[in-house]
Order: C-alpha cells, then structure tokens, then sequence
C-alpha cells in the first residue's frame, strides 16, 4: 500500500483536538491543495470560508445541533456552493443585454447548476481532507450546516446563490479517553454496481446489515422502541428533530435559489 492510500485508509472522524494550534504554513498548505480539487469544467463553483472569530465559532457550535467541539476546532472551514460569482461576472459582462440582442432567452441558475456546484463543494471539501491527514491533522464533517438556513444566510452574509454545503473542523488529534474505534464500512459488495444498479434482495439486505445489528444489539445502545437495527435508525436519526430541521431548512434554501 502506497502512502497516499496509508494516509486514505487511516482517516477518522477528529472532534477532540490537543491544545497545539495550525501554524500558518499548515493552513495554507491545506487550502492549497483543496485549490486542486477537481472543479467541472475548471469553473470552481464553491468558496471557502474560514471562521476566525471565536464568538462566530461558538454561535456555530448551537445552530449547527449544539456541537460543542466546533467551538475549539483551531482551524475551522465552511464550504459553500457559489454561483453567485460567475452569476455577478455574467451581469458585468452584459450577458443579459448581448441574449436580447442574439433573440436568446436569459436564464437565471437552476437545479442542475446547484447540484453541479454541490459536487464541485464537496470534492473541494474531502480534498482538504485528505491534506489534513497526510499533515497528521485531523478533521471532522460537519453536516448540521444545512439547517438553520435563514440564521447561518444572515450570519455569514450569503447572497441568493450561496448555499452552505458542509462544513470542516481541523485539529491535531487529542488522545481520547475510550476513544471509538473508526466506523465499520459496508463491505464491497453491497456498494460495488457494474454497468447498472442492482437493488438488493431481502437476503443481502439482511447480510449486509446484521454485522452493525449485532454489534448494535451487543453495545447495549439501542433505543427501547427499536426491534432492529432498521428501526433504531429510523427513530434515531431519520425522524430526529435535526432532521426534520434540516429537511425544512434545504427547502428554504432551494426557494430562495429558484
């Protein structure tokens, strides 16, 4: 294994960090490399964000799910997907007024211009990451952005086509008392499709699931309303206030872009 792939396989999620800060050629060798991230059709539709302020950080730290470790994250970045950029270039550029003059109808960004700017984001985003690794800094994804949409649009001052996509916590590691083991992935087969997908049957629905089933049964952590595995999640994530919250938020988000 080559070390690109040691510093792939090791990485976990990072939410308790040592007292030692990010030097500054440590940041900038992070962002440098999220710069070469690749980017469809070289348009780079994300920016980045770097909250410095500390009372920014500990705002973040409740409206993203009352998070406490975002607010002593040293390096913290927030990813959104931008088409405001090339949206203001097209409005310089005349754009409007050159399609009247060609009998060409104008549009404004759509769906699918989000969703490519949402692949752009998230490329850029686990770019950073692995930079952070082979630096021996860890890192954590933190999803909760997406709610709160109206709070965190007025806190960081995002124009219409600015979404909030995720953001990242960065810290050299701490040593964790009875710290977790990293996540069990799905094994290959349940993932891997060739040429077309393949819905799983009951009988692989049930082999792929029942290792994280028993090790969830043997924790002694599942909820009391939960049979299964598939209920304990549903119940436990699915339904979840931040969930709802977030589902309600994204649909904030997708109005104002339209």
């Amino acid at each position: 294994m080559n070390e690109t792939l040691k510093v792939i396989d090791r990485r976990k999620s990072t939410r308790v960090y040592s007292a030692e800060p990010l030097t500054q050629a440590e940041k900038d060798a992070i962002l440098q490399a999220t710069l070469r991230a690749p980017t469809a059709g070289n348009m780079m539709l994300y920016s980045i964000i770097e909250i410095e302020d500390q009372e920014l950080k500990e705002r973040l730290a409740i409206t993203c799910d009352n998070q406490p470790f975002i607010a002593k994250a040293p390096f913290v970045l927030l990813f959104v997907a931008d088409y405001q950029r090339w949206y203001d270039y097209y409005l310089l550029c005349s754009v409007p007024e050159r399609c009247e003059e060609l009998g060409i109808c104008p549009r404004d960004p759509q769906a699918g211009d989000l969703l490519l700017a949402c692949c752009d984001t998230l490329i850029a985003a686990q770019t950073a990451v692995i930079a952070a690794e082979s630096l021996g800094i860890g890192s954590c994804y933190i999803g909760d952005i997406l709610e709160n949409y109206e709070t965190h649009r007025e806190l960081l001052a995002l124009p219409r086509y600015v979404l909030p996509i995720t953001m990242l916590c960065f810290g050299h590691p701490a040593r964790e008392k009875g710290a977790k083991t990293r996540t069990t992935r799905f094994d290959r087969e349940f993932i891997v499709h060739k040429n077309c997908y393949r819905r799983l049957d009951e009988a692989n629905l049930e082999r792929m699931f029942s290792p994280l089933q028993e090790k969830l049964f043997a924790s002694g952590q599942k909820r009391k309303e939960a049979e299964n595995l598939g209920q304990h999640q549903y119940f436990r994530k699915f339904i979840a206030d931040f969930s709802i919250e977030m589902n309600r938020s994204v649909k904030e988000m997708l109005k104002n872009w339209k």
